[in-house]
């Protein structure tokens, strides 16, 4: 049967029967209007880009742990889930708008700061980059290949599985594992990367 006249159902029973691929397919089928659908929401095209990987890594975890039912909306559904990633967003960037003098750039004395970063702004920055560094050599390779690629050389998810040869729900899963390693990694060497 070719993919392209199959249900979304059917693509989901495919993937619960074992076809890894078929939620890749399904993504395919509905990316570009959840894409469109942020990007109108959020006005800036890497934070959309974002928000759309997150959405999508959402959905799949919520299909993996037998929480979607289905009933005939995945798109919708779909849709609802980047709806409430969109709102999220804003909320954090609301809670961020809290500016002190400080942060506006004057000091006690009140004078403007220059923009320049000092030298020790300058040693925290690249102490804190080879910290992260060290970090992911530690992570497995899939894992490690997928946060350079994604982080470093700025793919997308999809440009990820066409180079690595894999879905793009494993290149999501191994993202979303190296995330949670290096999050482990961090509290366990008690770092502070800021």
């Amino acid at each position: 049967m070719n993919v392209q006249s199959m249900s979304d159902r059917a693509l989901l029973d495919r993937y619960f029967s074992g076809d890894r691929n078929a939620v890749s397919q399904l993504i395919e089928r509905h990316s570009r209007r959840v894409r469109d659908y942020i990007r109108m929401m959020v006005k800036d095209g890497d934070v959309a880009e974002d928000i759309f990987q997150d959405t999508f890594i959402k959905a799949v975890r919520v299909i993996d742990e037998g929480r979607y039912t289905d009933n005939g909306k995945f798109l919708s559904w779909v849709l609802r889930i980047a709806h409430n990633q969109v709102i999220d967003y804003f909320r954090a960037q609301r809670q961020n708008k809290t500016v002190t003098e400080a942060e506006a750039g004057y000091d006690v004395l009140g004078t403007l700061r220059f923009a320049e970063k000092t030298v020790e702004d300058r040693m925290v920055a690249h102490q804190i980059e080879c910290d992260v560094r060290a970090l992911i050599e530690l992570l497995p390779a899939e894992q490690r290949e997928v946060v350079l690629m994604r982080y470093f050389s700025c793919l997308s998810f999809k440009e990820i599985a066409d180079k690595t040869g894999v879905s793009i729900n494993t290149a999501l899963g191994r993202m979303r594992y190296a995330l949670i390693n290096l999050r482990r990694m961090i509290k366990e060497k008690n770092l502070v990367l800021c």
